[in-house]
This record gives C-alpha cells, structure tokens and sequence, in this order.
C-alpha cells in the first residue's frame, strides 16, 4: 500500500482489545479497530483508554486502521 493512499484521522481510544488491538472513535463518530505502528511499538510508546491518537486508514477497509500518533 502506498502512503500517498492512507488518510488520517484524529479519535479518541475507546477500549483495548487483545494483541495490541484498540477500538478508536473518530471525531465523526465512526468508531474502527486499529494496531500500534512499528515504530510506536519499537519506542515502547504507551496507549491507555482515553487518549487522544492520530489513526491512518486505507480505502480499502475502513473498518480498520493503524495508530500512528499518541497526543500528549
């Protein structure tokens, strides 16, 4: 997938699921399923419920996305 395709998203984490997994509901309203990215993963970069993120999604599946940014 190229990055020009991905588009971004600010939400709010809803609730943490197994596998790194987290529910996010955008501001509008959409809510979507979304993974940490590699490099948040590999900067040990905590997500708790109730934070702010930045979610990239596909046109693909909507449906699902990837955190890309913590607010702080």
């Amino acid at each position: 997938m190229a990055k020009e395709e991905a588009f971004e998203m600010e939400g709010t984490v809803v609730d943490t699921l197994p596998n790194t997994m987290f529910r996010v509901e955008l501001e509008n309203g959409h809510v979507v399923t979304a993974h940490i990215s590699g490099k948040m993963r590999k900067n040990y970069i905590r997500i708790l419920t109730g934070d702010k993120v930045k979610v990239e999604l596909t046109p693909y599946d909507l449906n699902k996305g990837r955190i890309v940014y913590r607010a702080r």
